[in-house]
């Protein structure tokens, strides 16, 4: 049985998705983002946003649909029953299956269950365009149970309630909105485009449509200047949207960013890792009342298993956060290091002395009694992550 490897549909996709997406499909609905002012944030730098056409987008889930049905035809000549198993998947890849083919078939064999719409702000959209695509989506792939973005929070704003809940009657299901920071000194300061009444404002009239809310917060995104107020300001904006979802994200400073030139100068001064554990802790600490679940689920974040329902789990998770604080600074580092070698995937791992004694040998090779040596060691490791 030969594959056709000529005159297969292109189908646009864009470079950027939420970690929490890493099993969705990607259906590119703009390119770049329509903001692109962020001082910290070095995606879509120098790229121009562009809408894309509604016509246009609709062909590349009509194109994905055509893939679908070859792999599921492939799939029933295997004896599989249209289903993608390891069986299949195996068979395409010898065959050396091209273009967007494996990323399909991988979300396949996944359970076709959720697509991402991507770029940086798919609300921008017109509203009868946005749910012309998700009408289409939903047809094309019947399958699908939940269908993603991310939104700008000043974007949402200018959509009414009653935009947002055709937008969520077509089929959109959860919309992932980078508030960063509650506090509108280091909004301003990080040309964010938005305020904390803007944030606020979004939160809650996104929850009010019926959609899944994921806000996302940047740690040490405050440096030594803002860093508590950050946390503090942070939260209280959060209590006052009770998202679905807080997911913690932990700054890294690239070169290609206007953040980094202000910290060549002098003028912002990121926090240390235990700093900025700090800050968590101080961030989780001042949330209150509020039902949402509190995720870590990126592997730049020091303590990934800071997890939970605000609700019931946040002494659990404060403790986590205790256990790190009492360990010497010499085990602080050896941790750090593990954890950004790989070698640590949580708190837990640090005690195993299997472990320890590995991550111990690293540091003597990088040189004993050395820490400011690690220290370059981690930011470097920390650079590698996107």
């Amino acid at each position: 049985m030969a594959i056709m490897k000529n005159n297969n549909p292109t189908i646009e996709r864009g470079p950027y998705r939420p970690p929490s997406e890493a099993a969705s499909l990607l259906i590119r609905t703009t390119r770049n983002c329509p903001w692109n002012k962020c001082e910290f944030c070095p995606a879509f730098k120098g790229e121009r946003f562009e809408l894309r056409d509604v016509l246009d987008i609709k062909k590349d889930i009509q194109n994905i649909r055509k893939v679908v049905d070859k792999i599921k035809e492939i799939s029933r000549k295997l004896g599989q029953e249209t289903k993608v198993t390891g069986e299949v998947l195996n068979y395409l890849y010898q065959h050396s299956w091209e273009g967007n083919y494996p990323e399909i078939a991988l979300w396949l064999f996944g359970g076709e269950n959720s697509v991402f719409l991507q770029d940086a702000d798919s609300l921008i959209m017109k509203t009868d365009d946005l749910v012309e695509v998700i009408t289409c989506l939903k047809e094309k792939l019947p399958g699908v149970k939940r269908i993603t973005s991310y939104g700008r929070s000043k974007t949402i704003c200018k959509k009414s309630l009653e935009d947002l809940r055709l937008i969520q009657q077509a089929g959109l299901s959860r919309i992932h909105i980078g508030l960063e920071t509650g506090y509108d000194s280091l909004l301003a300061y990080m040309q964010k485009g938005a305020t904390a009444r803007d944030h606020i404002e979004s939160g809650r009239r996104v929850k009010e449509a019926g959609i899944s809310l994921s806000e996302y917060v940047l740690l040490g995104l405050g440096g030594k200047e803002m860093g508590k107020k950050h946390a503090i300001e942070t939260a209280k904006v959060l209590n006052r949207i009770d998202p679905d979802y807080i997911r913690a994200r932990t700054l890294m400073v690239r070169k290609n960013t206007p953040l980094y030139h202000k910290m060549e100068k002098g003028e912002f001064v990121p926090l240390s890792e235990d700093e900025i554990i700090e800050e968590e802790r101080e961030l989780i600490e001042n949330l209150d009342n509020i039902g949402s679940y509190f995720v870590s689920d990126h592997v730049r974040n020091l303590l990934g298993e800071v997890e939970g329902d605000i609700s019931r789990d946040k002494d659990k998770m404060l403790s986590i956060i205790d256990r790190y604080r009492d360990l010497s600074p010499e085990d602080k580092l050896n941790f750090r290091l593990g954890r950004r070698a790989n070698v640590y995937q949580r708190l837990d791992d640090f005690f195993d002395p299997s472990l320890y004694k590995k991550v111990e040998a690293m540091m003597l090779r990088i040189g004993p009694g050395e820490p400011e040596n690690v220290e370059r060691v981690i930011t470097a490791l920390m650079a590698r992550v996107s």
